[in-house]
């Protein structure tokens, strides 16, 4: 399986961005974990903190003659928002930032791409979001840590637990 690729995305608390993936793709692979901070090896409750500047965030593997990188990202705007800075429902800071990873100048360029699309329904649709400026970041993906095994699939293990973000946007 050479031909599979990874997608990066933080969009809230790793438990829900993970949930909302699997439940609409069942042909990835997924892993929660930190990027884009400077601390080597963070933990979650360094993490949580706030002081370690990672992100939680989702890796996705993908093969993408089944899903393409595009649609992974048209997905990853529906499913947060995109447009408050370090928040996302009731979680509150860096760590629940808006962030693509990309992995190659190819993704760069197509999530830069699918994001000005996205930005131009918000000035001119009415939706959820109208109006309002996309502040996700879109940064060349770092190291990467896996969360600690609890946080795997976490959603999937423990059904009734915290789930945000919760909703899917209609464009």
């Amino acid at each position: 399986m050479s031909n599979l690729e990874k997608a990066t995305f933080a969009a809230g608390c790793f438990w829900g961005v993970e949930h909302i993936f699997k439940k609409h793709f069942d042909n990835i692979n997924t892993r929660v974990g930190y990027i884009g901070g400077a601390t080597a090896n963070p933990r979650y409750r360094e993490v949580c903190s706030g002081n370690s500047g990672h992100a939680e965030a989702c890796q996705i593997e993908f093969d993408p003659t089944k899903t393409s990188y595009e649609t992974l990202v048209e997905f990853f705007y529906k499913t947060h928002d995109p447009t408050t800075a370090n928040r996302q429902g009731p979680d509150v800071g860096t760590q629940y930032r808006s962030a693509i990873f990309y992995h190659s100048s190819e993704q760069k360029e197509i999530a830069e791409k699918v994001t000005e699309q996205i930005q131009e329904k918000l000035n001119n649709e009415k939706n959820l979001y109208s109006g309002n400026k996309i502040v996700t970041e879109i940064v060349e993906a770092a190291d990467w840590y896996d969360a600690e095994d609890y946080h795997q699939k976490y959603l999937e293990n423990n059904p009734s637990g915290y789930e945000c973000p919760t909703h899917y946007v209609r464009w």
